[in-house]
């Protein structure tokens, strides 16, 4: 059991960075860190495939939290 959470974490971690690194590709250095870039400082909504890409990764967040913990709780 042990074995196979540990195997899920590492597939879904893997995962997770490339859904971020999708999400960054195309922006400054700038934006990354928050700047305004050219945009003036107005936030923009995110559409189409950004918007799929960005709840894509809140998804592979939040399960790869519940497996840590998961992982964790069995080891304990």
């Amino acid at each position: 059991m042990q074995l196979a959470l540990q195997i899920v974490a590492i597939i879904v971690s893997l995962a997770l960075i490339v859904m971020v690194l999708l999400q960054v590709k195309g922006s400054g250095l700038g934006d990354l860190l928050g700047g305004s870039g050219e945009t003036g400082g107005i936030t923009r909504t995110r559409r189409g495939l950004e918007k799929t890409l960005y709840q894509i990764t809140i998804g592979l967040a939040v399960v790869f939290i519940a497996i840590c913990i998961l992982a964790v709780s069995v080891v304990g």
